[in-house]
């Protein structure tokens, strides 16, 4: 599929976000957390991130059912590992954690991201 093709799907999936999506992006938006901006539906190396923040490198991805089915495990292994040649981390968060327990979740973003800028000035 092409990029162009990519930019308009990415689009489709912004205007339909699953509900652990649409749970997330109010976790994400506004630069609530720690003042960084995230985009949502963002291609890197013809692949869509579910989440990006860009100022960070880091990537995240909503992983429903589907993604334990092992075929989809070893395609997700082999995306990260291309997107990771682009020196972008990323963090799997199941649609079950979004969902029952978003104050979590964004607890275990915040110390991530916290992890990383220290990592950066040390």
């Amino acid at each position: 599929m092409s990029y162009k093709n990519k930019i308009i799907l990415a689009r489709e999936f912004r205007s339909n976000p699953t509900k652990a999506e649409s749970i997330m992006w109010q976790i994400l938006k506004d630069e609530y957390l720690l003042n960084y901006k995230f985009r949502r539906q963002y291609v890197i190396a013809g692949y869509i991130l579910d989440f990006y923040c860009q100022s960070l490198k880091l990537g995240i991805e909503v992983d429903g059912g589907i993604h334990n089915i092992p075929k989809n495990m070893n395609a997700d292994i082999k995306r990260q590992q291309i997107i990771k040649q682009y020196g972008v981390e990323i963090i799997r968060i199941t649609n079950e954690e979004i969902i029952s327990t978003p104050i979590l979740v964004f607890q275990k973003l915040r110390n991530h991201i916290e992890s990383i800028i220290q990592n950066y000035f040390l």
